[in-house]
């Protein structure tokens, strides 16, 4: 009886996971529009919002719209996108490895995006040629571990690839370290290692555009093969012998996962945890398949990064970088789930 029950709760929680996740993100939407050095009700959030998208002006003071629809809305947008393209990469990473301590940045990309933002930092160049650079060094990254993987094809060619990430990696991360000791301590090292702590304070309405063109297409398009990363997490003679080209298809979701990775790292700096616990809640909420996995993930995501940026700018005097806390509230999550996964398999 009680494994019957047991069993019904947990088909009811799997039915309902990406309303909770929907749920989840509305509500940490609201919060972070309220929240703040600036208190705002959420009825004057409301005539904001909904005088902008009526085109008439909202009955509220002009420091009120200011602070909705200047500094936390595109904030808030920033970490809903952010948030949604690291956890989507990161479902689509560990169903392609098979592997699930897989994160988004396996392949470089992070260490390459955060090489070439330093580098940007380094040369004293804008901002937005400083997010040029590091979504450049992002996907430059994975082609070299693509290549190197390439000249090791005899091999298993997903470990060569995972561990062509790790050394490519660790030479970008040694790359990193260089660029440190040659810069100004006064000045650039200072904001190096601030963005690299990874933070969105600095987040502008002008800076959504070229982070959300890469986030939609990439993540769109691991939404759109959702149905095949089923196919492609069995053992590629099985998937072979269903008629999936494997090797296409294999290429397609590396690319589109490394192109969401290296925008949010050139928008947000290092913002690690993410796209490694949140895909293992989704996975508990609604099961493995990737048909619900994939848009559940990119909901719990956005809410997890969004409700962890407003803690980052209200739990302390000063702001606290997005990097600390994921880590902080990432690790005892990971062990939970560590500790669940080996009840369930004893």
């Amino acid at each position: 009886m009680a494994h019957a029950a047991a069993s019904a709760g947990a088909r009811a929680i799997r039915l309902g996971g990406p309303w909770l996740a929907l749920l989840a993100l509305v509500l940490a939407a609201a919060l972070a529009f309220g929240v703040g050095r600036y208190p705002v009700s959420l009825l004057d959030v409301a005539r904001v919002l909904l005088g902008r998208l009526t085109g008439h002006a909202p009955d509220v003071a002009p420091a009120v719209e200011a602070v909705v629809l200047q500094i936390r809305g595109p904030r808030i947008a920033a970490a809903i996108l952010i948030g949604a393209a690291l956890s989507v990469a990161g479902t689509a990473f560990q169903g392609l490895f098979r592997n699930p301590l897989v994160s988004p940045d396996i392949l470089g990309a992070s260490s390459g995006a955060a090489l070439g933002a330093v580098l940007g930092i380094w040369l004293s160049l804008g901002v937005l040629a400083i997010e040029g650079l590091a979504f450049a060094g992002g996907l430059l990254a994975v082609a070299c571990v693509y290549g190197l993987g390439a000249a090791l094809s005899g091999r298993d060619p997903v470990l060569v690839l995972v561990l062509a990430g790790v050394v490519i990696g660790s030479l970008l991360g040694a790359g990193v370290g260089l660029i440190k000791y040659l810069a100004d301590p006064y000045n650039q090292l200072p904001a190096m290692t601030f963005w690299l702590l990874g933070s969105l304070s600095g987040t502008h309405p002008s800076d959504l555009v070229p982070l959300a063109g890469p986030v939609v297409l990439g993540t769109g398009l691991l939404l759109l093969l959702r149905w095949r990363l089923d196919v492609l997490s069995l053992p590629d003679e099985e998937a072979r012998s269903l008629g999936l080209a494997t090797g296409p298809l294999r290429i397609t979701v590396v690319a589109a996962a490394t192109l969401v990775t290296a925008a949010s790292v050139a928008a947000a700096g290092i913002v690690g945890w993410v796209g490694l616990v949140v895909p293992h809640l989704a996975r508990f909420l609604v099961g493995p398949g990737f048909g619900r996995l994939i848009p559940t993930a990119a909901l719990l995501g956005a809410g997890t990064l969004l409700t962890i940026d407003t803690l980052a700018r209200t739990v302390a005097p000063v702001e606290v970088p997005l990097g600390i806390l994921t880590a902080v509230v990432g690790t005892p999550v990971f062990l939970w789930l560590l500790a669940r996964a080996e009840r369930d398999w004893s």
